[in-house]
């Protein structure tokens, strides 16, 4: 049955990020349709609390609080679910973000951090899994998260914006390099209703310009994410490698702007 496809018995995965929204959805996405998973964040408790919905859908859950910024961790990540569990299958590379910041603000240091989080340590994590999944397992799927931001022009998102950009690039490159046995793609993500939405989600003005703004006419919920990872890690996507998959409400512009002070001359 076509169904059947989306099962994911047998199958370890590691997500990052995982202690809240989209990573968690994508967690307990993956353990329903029977993974077991690796939990990770920086929060211990947050990443406890998802490894016991993990284990109560009857799953395994291995729970480890880590820093994606730190390398000796990702290592730590891949070792212990290839020791512990077994194998690796599936990686999602949910851990990334950067705050608002207008260009003229926005430092060197600034955007190298933007990079290092959003691309680099993705990049390294994506390595060390695919080596993992093709010694344990013989093949695997990485799942990127990226942002709507990456293709769109969005005021005060010039660092972020960038780095997801080239999150993609990493996408499309590896995908060529390590078919067919790791299949690599990406979800260029719109406005979600997550913790780091909820300034805008809590603000009756903003939120109605961001409703307004998407044709579907809300912003997207974690589930909205976690079902399209779950088609692209599982064998329903076997024949997608490479794609930048836009999840994001049908949202051709950016529908919403944050101002940013007009370039002047110096006083």
């Amino acid at each position: 049955m076509i169904l059947d496809r989306f099962r994911l018995d047998r199958k370890v995965a590691i997500v990052t990020g995982s202690g809240q929204g989209i990573g968690r959805a994508c967690a307990l996405a993956f353990a329903e349709a029977g993974a077991d998973v690796v939990v990770s964040s920086r929060t211990p408790a947050d990443v406890e609390a998802v490894a016991a919905e993990v284990e109560a859908l009857g799953r395994r859950a291995l729970a480890l609080p880590a820093d994606v910024m730190d390398d000796a961790a990702l290592e730590e990540l891949v070792g212990r679910a290839a020791t512990e569990l077994g194998r690796l299958d599936i990686l999602v590379n949910n851990a990334g973000g950067t705050p608002p910041r207008a260009a003229m603000d926005t430092s060197a240091g600034f955007m190298e951090r933007a990079f290092r989080f959003n691309a680099v340590q993705p990049f390294q994590l994506a390595k060390l899994a695919a080596r993992a999944m093709v010694d344990t397992a013989g093949e695997g799927a990485i799942l990127n998260v990226s942002s709507r931001s990456s293709q769109q022009v969005v005021p005060g998102f010039t660092a972020y914006g960038t780095a997801k950009a080239a999150l993609n690039k990493i996408t499309t490159s590896l995908a060529v390099e390590w078919a067919p046995r790791v299949r690599v793609n990406a979800l260029s993500v719109g406005a979600v209703a997550t913790r780091s939405l909820d300034v805008v989600m809590t603000d009756e003005g903003m939120r109605t310009a961001l409703e307004a703004g998407t044709p579907m006419g809300r912003a997207g919920e974690p589930t909205d994410i976690a079902a399209a990872a779950l088609w692209l890690c599982s064998p329903a996507g076997a024949w997608i490698t490479g794609k930048v998959v836009e999840v994001d409400g049908g949202a051709e512009t950016t529908v919403l702007s944050l101002p940013t002070p007009p370039l002047e001359p110096t006083p």
